[in-house]
């Protein structure tokens, strides 16, 4: 845990340091008239947000079925067992 941090702040520079250069990228071609740069940029900054979460949601629904499904087969193993001891 310690050396994470401790790792995440020694590179915390060379991060910084590559969004100063992302920025630069982006103002020099919107002050040339071309925003295709900055568009491309916001659209590769979404899929970098939305993949954990749909990943995340995606686990969970196999989980849920999996579970729904485990849980069904629980239901019909106990009625049989019963009709079996009745």
């Amino acid at each position: 845990m310690i050396s994470a941090i401790l790792l995440l702040v020694l590179t915390g520079s060379d991060l910084l340091a590559q969004c100063a250069m992302c920025r630069g990228a982006v103002e020099s071609t919107m002050s040339n008239g071309r925003n295709l740069a900055a568009t491309g940029l916001n659209t590769g900054i979404l899929y970098l947000l939305a993949t954990p979460y749909l990943l995340v949601a995606i686990i969970g629904f196999l989980w849920y079925r999996n579970s729904k499904k485990e849980y069904g087969q629980r239901i019909e193993i106990r009625s049989r067992v019963r009709r079996a001891l009745s």
